[in-house]
């Protein structure tokens, strides 16, 4: 795969509510075999999560989703939400630690649990994450003896971007809707796909303990309401059941087609990086990283297809501009071994602009000091000119 494709799923009319517009993603038919059900972590508990040998990282987990594999074509029932009530209550005057073992683990042969969305940013920790491959002189030896560690970004929950809850109480769910696709002020927040329509309505309140980039949170505070892009028929051109059927289809396509301009930037990037993670049965779950391309917009995230490279399940994380700066500049100091000349040139800049950008980047701590500090001086002094 080198892109997300939506093949399968048809886009309903958007419902919109203050700056939230969520666009229903409806399946003709559901997929069999697979399920997903959530296992929710409501204790309030930090949690230390496994990710590689002798590597981990410490985060607040709200859930976890579990897919279940069932017998091909026999029918299976959704789990829905489970609530686990912790086995000892914190102290007062401390945060109590729960380990979660890995990011993905095979609790039985046929079924898997994972941590949505926590696949695609540990993803993007993990870039480059190592290091500075030549011990270049520029490098403090930090830098080169522990690489990236370690890594911090921030992110918003759900239930923290206004007006997200009041929308997701009050958004209708279609029949068959198995996904959804969700903007804030008109900019492409995230999407969610599910294999079945009552997977989807146990995990619906899910999104709102899903966590969300800067952007999302930015919008919703200043950009209190959005248009409202209602469908509307010719009158005229309707004089039969007919010819209002011919109409209602026309305005389906039209509807589909502006869906499909507002989601181009994930739909239309085609050089997405997947990486499989790990499978049950004839499904695959992979998570994505984009390109870095500072001038589009850019999308992680993690999918589960089946054997025809169908999508099945998907959920995306926009990242802010400075994440894709931060991993712009990773990706192209690795692609130069991590030579300040050389990567600059390929930039486009100088070795000077090239400093200052991997401070503004929040990398200044794996340069040497007075690298830094040269390259401040000249700036200033050319400001001075």
């Amino acid at each position: 795969m080198k892109r997300i494709d939506l093949a399968g799923l048809t886009a309903a009319p958007a419902q919109t509510w203050g700056a939230v517009r969520l666009v229903p993603l409806l399946r003709d038919e559901p997929v069999t075999g697979l399920r997903l059900h959530a296992d929710v972590h409501d204790d309030g508990e930090l949690s230390i999560v496994q990710s590689g040998r002798r590597r981990a990282y410490i985060s607040y987990i709200p859930h976890a989703f579990v897919a279940t594999r069932s017998a091909e074509g026999a029918p299976a029932a959704a789990y829905g939400t489970q609530l686990h009530d912790p086995a000892v209550p914190a102290e007062s005057d401390c945060i109590r630690l729960r380990f979660r073992g890995r990011l993905t683990r095979r609790e039985n042969r046929g079924r898997l649990r994972f941590l949505p969305l926590h696949l695609a940013m540990e993803g993007y920790l993990a870039l480059q994450f190592a290091g500075p491959s030549v011990a270049w002189q520029e490098w403090t030896h930090q830098a080169v003896a522990h690489g990236l560690s370690p890594r911090v970004e921030a992110s918003y929950c759900g239930a923290a971007v206004p007006g997200l809850q009041d929308a997701l109480r009050v958004f209708e769910i279609h029949p068959g809707q198995c996904g959804m696709v969700l903007y804030v002020a008109d900019a492409l927040a995230a999407a969610f796909v599910v294999p079945h329509p009552d997977d989807y309505r146990a995990l619906h309140p899910s999104l709102l303990q899903d966590f969300y980039g800067e952007l999302v949170y930015q919008y919703a505070h200043l950009y209190p309401a959005v248009n409202d892009f209602s469908v509307r028929l010719d009158e005229t051109r309707v004089g039969s059941l007919a010819d209002l059927r011919a109409s209602i289809v026309e305005s389906q396509a039209q509807w589909e087609e502006f869906h499909r301009v507002m989601a181009g930037g994930l739909l239309d990037a085609e050089d997405l990086s997947f990486t499989k993670v790990n499978r049950v049965g004839r499904f695959t779950l992979s998570r994505f990283r984009p390109a870095f391309n500072p001038d589009v917009d850019n999308h992680i995230g993690e999918t589960i297809t089946d054997e025809a490279g169908r999508l099945v399940y998907l959920k995306t994380f926009r990242l802010s501009a400075a994440q894709t700066r931060r991993g712009h500049l990773l990706s192209q100091l690795a692609a130069h071994d991590w030579n300040l000349d050389e990567t600059a040139r390929a930039l486009g800049a100088d070795r000077q602009a090239l400093t200052l950008r991997l401070d503004r980047a929040g990398f200044g701590h794996l340069l040497r000091p007075e690298v830094i500090d040269h390259s401040r001086a000249k700036a200033r002094a050319a400001s001075r000119r």
